[in-house]
């Protein structure tokens, strides 16, 4: 243990009488600190009372307060500083009172949302539609103040492409309306296409190709297992109570983090999905060889359409040397079902089908849009506080809650700083990614770009596989701003209000964070969770060791009707919820960039070193002696 020893030291100028005020002070003061370097501070102020004591010539004196010092807990060498403690958090409750006062009584993320959502629309990465959304975001930082307002290319990200229109009716047996829209990157119909359709059972290999060769010319084909529809179904909404609050404060012991959108850590499993998304792509071309005219796939029922990669004819589509073959859409389960019985029973079905959209280059380049508030501390101000979400979108609805919401939270969060004339003392920093629905690309590549590089296998499977699900090998490489990001936060789980955070098992942070709780558990902001959450932006900041952070949000209805569907518009907005999310943003963000220390990260990840650490341990059972 440290000891403190003043052996040999004289303090003749103080008296008894200053002595004991400022023994009383330092005890008065020390009951109500929390923090060990205060406490260290005024356990060597006690001590110089007590020593001080006119050349140490008042031994009554000293015996009363020798007691007292003894009695104080020393800084212990076996309970190192951490960066946690009160002693580095400090926080402005003025500040946090005009933050909530402006952003809940003078909001603007519904004019926000308006603009976004309706103005601009849809917004699939390398499209005219993205673009739009980057001016117009843009525009919305340099109007409030935000500093350093631009846009960042990360690579050549593949086609641009834009989605104009899709019809499907039902022409014989009889007639009717479906409801219908093209897959990303699907190719346009030679114009409206009337012809016969053919339902094909989903593939399991290429083997099964051989009994459907000339049998597809001119025809619409009706592909997959006809779905099962309940005639009763859940109320989508949910809400979190306070017993699924209660669950992701508890650590989950079998290691399923699911619904925290944790994606499944199986390398085997990711390859056999991934080899189903080939093999999807080998499908759409042996379609287009026997000159089929388009693909009609199920996409859900009760008017709710999903329709993003995991329905077109490939994951790569968006990449030229991955060009779907043959037009594609998703139809409603309902109409899907109803061209299913008939087949079933041996009746024509035939249908008109117009798949109209339009392909805008093979490499557009992709964008994170980017703004800054300058920090001001002489010591601090170069490093980084970020906070984000994701400006593409699917183009099905309007990208509403996914991740328009993110991008809305994170303006109105700026906006409320910029309003207010804050100064924070480290830089705060806005990242509006691209590519985010592909697998986190824009910001996997700023992070590359900026702080660190990840290594993968190279294993042949997974070289058909997006990055955010291979496997790390190797040591992470950093860049020389890897010390200066403080933290990132991140959005990106639809319009719920903010119910807390994960910390992605980082206890230390978990502390601080639990001390800003009081600023806003009025609000619904209760729960703090060790657990990680998964499949967005912020875990390109997590994998390389960086503090990332996701809020845990109301679900609503993001998972059961909104996310990657038609129905992911304005009016499925919660404009509390939006209101309170930016307020907690704003404060999270402030008070991170107010801090005398950085928020305390975890070990540096070895990846590199988990293939060892997993082995089988050896020797584990006995040999009998021959």
């Amino acid at each position: 243990m440290t000891q403190i020893n003043l052996t040999g030291m004289k303090f003749s100028k103080l008296t008894l009488k200053t002595a004991f005020v400022l023994l009383m002070m330092s005890v008065a003061i020390w009951s109500r600190a929390e923090a060990d370097g205060v406490k260290a501070t005024l356990i060597g102020l006690i001590a110089i009372c007590v020593l001080a004591n006119v050349r140490l010539r008042h031994k009554s004196a000293a015996a009363l307060f020798l007691p007292l010092l003894l009695s104080v807990p020393s800084v212990a060498a076996d309970k190192p500083f951490s960066m946690n403690e009160a002693a580095n958090d400090p926080v402005d409750t003025q500040i946090v009172d005009r933050i909530r006062d402006e952003g809940m009584r003078h909001s603007h993320v519904m004019e926000y949302a308006s603009g976004l959502l309706d103005g601009v629309g849809s917004r699939l990465t390398g499209s005219f539609d993205f673009g739009r959304a980057e001016e117009w975001s843009m525009l919305q930082l340099r109007k409030m103040g935000a500093s350093n307002v631009h846009a960042e290319s990360w690579s050549d990200f593949g086609m641009g492409w834009q989605h104009l229109g899709t019809n499907l009716e039902l022409t014989a047996p009889g007639t009717a309306t479906f409801l219908a829209q093209a897959t990303p990157w699907s190719p346009a119909t030679a114009g409206e296409q009337s012809a016969p359709v053919i339902a094909i059972p989903a593939f399991h290999d290429e083997m099964e190709f051989e009994k459907w060769k000339g049998k597809l010319a001119g025809k619409i084909i009706l592909y997959g297992r006809a779905p099962k529809i309940k005639p009763d179904f859940d109320s989508p909404i949910e809400h979190y109570d306070q017993t699924k609050l209660d669950h992701f404060k508890s650590y989950p012991l079998d290691g399923d983090q699911s619904d925290s959108y944790v994606l499944n850590p199986d390398a085997a499993f990711w390859e056999g999905i991934f080899k189903e998304r080939a093999l999807l792509e080998k499908v759409g071309e042996f379609f287009a060889n026997e000159s089929a005219v388009a693909v009609l796939r199920a996409g859900g029922s009760s008017g709710i359409l999903h329709d993003d990669t995991g329905y077109s004819l490939g994951w790569f589509v968006y990449r030229p040397e991955h060009r779907q073959a043959i037009p594609s859409a998703v139809i409603a389960d309902e109409a899907f079902d109803r061209m299913s019985r008939l087949l079933t029973h041996s009746v024509p079905v035939t249908v008109r089908l117009n798949v109209e959209s339009l392909f805008t280059g093979d490499h557009q380049p992709g964008i994170n849009v980017i703004a800054e508030i300058p920090g001001t501390d002489r010591t601090l101000k170069d490093q980084i506080v970020m906070l984000g979400g994701h400006l593409d979108s699917w183009t099905a609805g309007t990208g509403a809650t996914d991740d328009g919401a993110g991008v809305i939270i994170g303006l109105e969060a700026i906006r409320i700083l910029r309003a207010l004339d804050i100064h924070p003392r480290r830089t705060i920093r806005l990242a509006l990614w691209g590519g985010e629905e592909q697998g986190s690309l824009g910001s996997e590549a700023y992070v590359k770009e900026h702080f660190g590089e990840r290594s993968y296998s190279m294993k042949p499977d997974e070289q058909t596989m997006p990055n955010f699900v291979r496997q790390q090998i190797g040591p992470i490489s950093v860049r020389a701003d890897y010390a200066a990001l403080d933290a990132y936060f991140n959005t990106d789980n639809g319009t719920g209000k903010f119910l807390g955070i994960f910390t992605e098992g980082n206890t230390a942070v978990a502390n601080v964070f639990q001390r800003w709780l009081p600023l806003v558990q009025d609000l619904g902001f209760t729960t703090i969770s060790l657990r990680n959450s998964g499949a967005t932006d912020h875990t390109s900041f997590e994998r390389i060791g960086l503090d990332g952070f996701q809020f845990l949000q109301d679900p609503r209805d993001y998972d059961s009707r909104t996310g990657h569907t038609n129905l992911d518009t304005y009016e499925h907005l919660s404009e509390v919820d939006l209101k309170q999310a930016a307020v907690v943003m704003a404060i999270f963000v402030f008070n991170t960039a107010q801090r005398d220390a950085m928020l305390p990260r975890k070990p540096m990840p070895h990846p590199e070193q988990n293939k060892q650490r997993d082995m089988p341990l050896e020797g584990i059972y006995p040999r009998l002696a021959p």
